[in-house]
């Protein structure tokens, strides 16, 4: 619950003081440290022997992280295309006005495959957001064996 809070903590900051507008794959990255800090909370609340369900529900968050990092610093290095309609510039092929303004996005957003760099790095904020989830999943993942063992 805390490393989502830290991670959240740090786009936020990024995003509200540093002026850094995310792309749509950014907004996509959020979702599972969201949805790690509600089951940090639920399994606070529950009693100590299901710990453990959430403790595992939460390493699949982590993944699914991880896993979204990796999605989107292959965009940035242009590996492959963004999966979301929102990072690419719709195709128009003739017609009216109002047919090519109908084919563009709701809201105008952040290309996915421009990176961020902060403090100089030359890793963008997306390979650090990665490398943070690995080292949280590894953690999680020695804690998880360990609480394991001490129920044996």
């Amino acid at each position: 619950m805390l490393a989502g809070l830290l991670a959240l903590g740090v786009v936020w900051f990024a995003e509200h003081w540093l002026k850094l507008a995310p792309c749509e794959l950014c907004l996509w990255e959020r979702r599972p440290w969201w949805v790690l800090i509600a089951l940090g909370v639920f399994t606070l609340l529950l009693p100590r022997r299901y710990a453990r369900y959430g403790a595992y529900l939460g390493l699949l968050c982590l993944m699914t992280s991880i896993g979204l990092a990796v999605l989107h610093a292959g965009v940035e290095h242009k590996f492959w295309p963004s999966p979301a309609p929102e990072c690419r510039a719709p195709a128009f092929h003739g017609g009216s006005f109002k047919d090519w303004m109908s084919a563009m996005p709701a809201r105008p957003n952040k290309p996915c495959d421009s990176p961020d760099y902060l403090f100089g790095l030359p890793v963008s904020m997306t390979e650090l957001g990665g490398l943070y989830a690995m080292a949280v999943f590894l953690i999680a993942l020695v804690g998880s064996v360990r609480m394991g063992r001490s129920r044996r």
